[in-house]
């Protein structure tokens, strides 16, 4: 089978039996995370911040907020796909980064600062962490994509219990996790066939 993206996707499966012997590599995380960080996001805020777990202690507390599910510390790497509410400080971030310290680059970005601000730097914390959500499960979709052309294996989850985790790992108040990513290599294959729903349920054209 060619080793194409489509090929790619095909083989991968949401993996609940990782092998805790097989590590990923440094060089494979790395791309894992650059695929993350190349993320289109709106506005470009890229309103998360992921968490890369090794330590067997912390995935194994996390794994009692899990559900006990074995994927979380069996994997080789657990990420944590955490959102922001702190909008406001993201924009602002994001104006001087841009700019760079450029005087006139800043005042050119003062429109694109007003608009960000009226759309997204008003919202509420509820309605922030929401907007953000969507934002990080863009995120998580590029990481998975990235694992499956590195022949990677993955399992997305939000069956956890987001409080207690986010109290373990002692995050501040404008970080809330929302999804786990367990990554490593599969111990067995898929118990069942892949299954779609078919193109006609899924799309339409007018």
């Amino acid at each position: 089978m060619p080793n194409t993206f489509l090929n790619n996707l095909n083989w991968r499966f949401a993996t609940k039996k990782f092998d805790p012997k097989k590590k990923i590599s440094a060089k494979n995380l790395d791309q894992i995370l650059k695929a993350i960080q190349l993320t289109p996001s709106s506005y470009g805020l890229q309103p998360y911040h992921i968490i890369v777990v090794t330590d067997q202690k912390l995935k194994d507390k996390i794994k009692k907020y899990s559900f006990l599910q074995s994927q979380v510390s069996d994997c080789s790497h657990l990420l944590i796909f955490c959102t922001r509410t702190d909008l406001k400080k993201r924009i602002n971030d994001y104006i001087d980064l841009v700019s760079d310290g450029n005087k006139l680059k800043k005042i050119n970005l003062q429109g694109f600062k007003l608009m960000t601000m009226t759309q997204v730097g008003k919202l509420k914390t509820p309605e922030a962490l929401t907007w953000s959500a969507k934002q990080t499960y863009l995120a998580l979709g590029f990481a998975m994509a990235a694992c499956a052309e590195l022949k990677i294996d993955s399992c997305p989850m939000e069956g956890f219990m987001p409080k207690q985790v986010d109290k373990l790992l002692k995050l501040p108040t404008y970080l809330k996790s929302v999804v786990l990513l367990p990554i490593g290599y599969r111990a067995q294959g898929p118990e069942h066939p892949k299954f779609r729903y078919p193109k006609n349920d899924l799309f339409s054209q007018k």
